[in-house]
């Protein structure tokens, strides 16, 4: 299943499959990453250097193992680990209804879900406001700005 995800970029399997091909896939990303022989020998080792095929059956020059450390490694050099999306699907297995996902190699340049980059979370929005206010000499009380007597109060 690791070699299908590597040639074709994306595969249609159950949750509880995707899941456990997730952590075996994004080690060898990470392992490919490296460029080394010693980390191809790893990965062939794992994986089994299998030829790639065409759509019409037809054998390609590209083994997945090249094809893992040419082309899928690279995309992946500055990003440090998610290199997989899971995707629930609404259609169930039929047999025993099992939930249907589509496992997903990541594209380089996605921002993550609901369109903020990683630094703008509310974490570091929030934090980034207690270290300009400290910066600026003081604890949020002191900006707030005095309270005026109740009228007909004097002092």
């Amino acid at each position: 299943m690791a070699a299908s995800l590597f040639q074709h970029g994306a595969i249609r399997t159950t949750e509880a499959k995707a899941k456990e091909l997730r952590r075996f896939v994004e080690r060898l990303i990470t392992l490919a990453r490296r460029g080394t022989l010693h980390a191809r020998r790893r990965v062939v080792a794992e994986l089994g250097d299998r030829a790639m095929t065409d759509d019409e059956g037809a054998f390609l020059d590209k083994t997945v193992v090249q094809k893992l450390f040419d082309e899928v490694a690279p995309k992946y050099v500055d990003r440090p680990g998610g290199y997989t999306r899971i995707i629930r699907l609404d259609e169930r297995r039929v047999g025993d209804a099992g939930v249907q996902v589509i496992l997903q190699l990541v594209e380089e340049g996605q921002a993550p879900r609901g369109g903020q980059t990683a630094s703008s979370s509310r974490r570091r929005r929030r934090a980034a406001k207690r270290h300009a206010a400290a910066a600026d000499g003081g604890s949020p009380e002191a900006e707030a700005p005095a309270k005026a007597p109740p009228a007909g109060q004097e002092q």
